[in-house]
């Protein structure tokens, strides 16, 4: 039997639900991402050390919500840039149209990440047509209160 401490995760198994009961229900799905070194997003859109990102089919491509890592291709002001987010980072998932979605504790202790260790902003990637990511609202808060999905 294994033990609750050997058990994974459930947060990338509740990340894809609600990515696709937003999708499914013709809502945008947004994440938002408590940033740190681990985190490869451009720095220059991280407001408050957090990040609002449209993870929605007609905003990346390539998009990978993984067991570990959430990871697609997107365009921030007309740049393609490779996004990798570590699920432990991620603060929520709600839809932008109603607000509706969960949020995650997210610690501010550090963790250890070899995969991301030295990457910061991506500017090599390839341009592949995929639609501009909106930067996060800069008034008040990047992101809505969440609502409880019924």
């Amino acid at each position: 039997m294994i033990s609750t401490t050997e058990l994974p995760s459930t947060r990338p198994y509740l990340i894809r639900a609600l990515y696709d009961w937003c999708s499914e229900n013709g809502f945008t799905p947004y994440v938002a991402v408590k940033v740190d070194a681990s985190v490869q997003v451009p720095r220059e859109y991280v407001q408050g050390g957090e990040i609002v990102l449209n993870v929605s089919m007609d905003a990346t491509s390539s998009l990978k919500l993984g067991n570990d890592f959430i990871e697609f291709k997107a365009r921030f002001g007309g740049k393609p840039r490779e996004i990798m987010v570590p699920i432990h980072r991620v603060m929520a998932i709600y839809a932008r149209e109603n607000g509706q979605g969960m949020a995650f504790p997210v610690s501010d202790e550090p963790v250890e990440s070899p995969v991301l260790s030295a990457v910061d902003t991506a500017d090599s990637a390839q341009s592949d047509g995929e639609d501009e990511t909106p930067p996060p609202s800069t008034s008040g808060s990047s992101r809505p209160a969440l609502k409880r999905i019924k």
